[in-house]
């Protein structure tokens, strides 16, 4: 919950930047803004380096009686590309597997990509049930038939979200590692990319540049900053 219609420099001093980086066709870079900058961040954005996507969608895929939700054809409707779902904030509030299955199979309907995220609380950690939850996450929610060239995920560790603390090195190897067993064991091949998003920031980012399983990262409070968004990327892509 961050923004206004001035946070679109953000997006512009990020352009800029990426114009002269020379390092930029490798990178995709993706803004989950909140639904009242979607339509305006979309027709303002010039940047081809730059996708807008929403933070959320309703399990529903019709119009009906929810006061203040939004589905993903009108998403689609207003410019987003993307959507982002299963975040932990969403899940804290009740996001149950059956509704985030709706949700992201609405969404591939309507032909919005998803990144859909998983990850495990402090005490599930404590108690090594990491691997079977995410486990849980991904097989209840993600199905053989779903388009996986839309899909990505996001593994974002709850305790490490905003608290500045980072799994080791090879906990990150080998949860990721994991993860994409079980996306093999659905999809078979070709799997999606996955992300690791927890208190990234541009102090942090050169730890994560030889663990070469994570395709990239979810970024979140550092991403308010366009100074801290480009020294990320710089950084970790010199």
């Amino acid at each position: 919950m961050f923004g206004s219609l001035s946070s679109i420099s953000i997006i512009n001093k990020l352009n800029h930047f990426m114009v002269s980086f020379k390092k930029a066709k490798r990178l995709k870079i993706i803004f989950f803004v909140p639904n009242t900058l979607i339509y305006f961040f979309a027709q303002k954005n010039k940047s081809k380096f730059v996708s807008i996507g929403a933070q959320n969608c309703h399990h529903k895929e019709n119009s009906g009686p929810f006061t203040g939700s939004i589905n993903a054809s009108m998403l689609k409707n207003v410019g987003a590309k993307y959507t982002l779902i299963g975040h932990s904030d969403n899940r804290k509030e009740g996001d149950t597997d059956s509704m985030l299955k709706d949700k992201v199979k609405f969404a591939l309907k309507n032909n919005l990509k998803v990144v859909f995220c998983i990850g495990e609380n402090k005490t599930q950690k404590k108690n090594k049930k990491t691997f079977s939850v995410l486990k849980k996450q991904l097989t209840k929610v993600l199905e053989k038939n779903f388009n996986k060239n839309n899909i990505i995920i996001a593994y974002e560790p709850i305790w490490s979200i905003g608290t500045g603390k980072l799994p080791t090195r090879s906990e990150l190897v080998l949860t990721t590692i994991h993860i994409k067993t079980i996306l093999n064991k659905i999809f078979r091949k070709n799997i999606p990319p996955v992300l690791y998003g927890g208190s990234v920031d541009d102090k942090n980012i050169k730890f994560f540049e030889d663990i070469r399983v994570i395709d990239g990262f979810l970024i979140g409070g550092a991403s308010k900053s366009s100074k801290k968004f480009i020294d990320i990327i710089k950084k970790y892509y010199k």
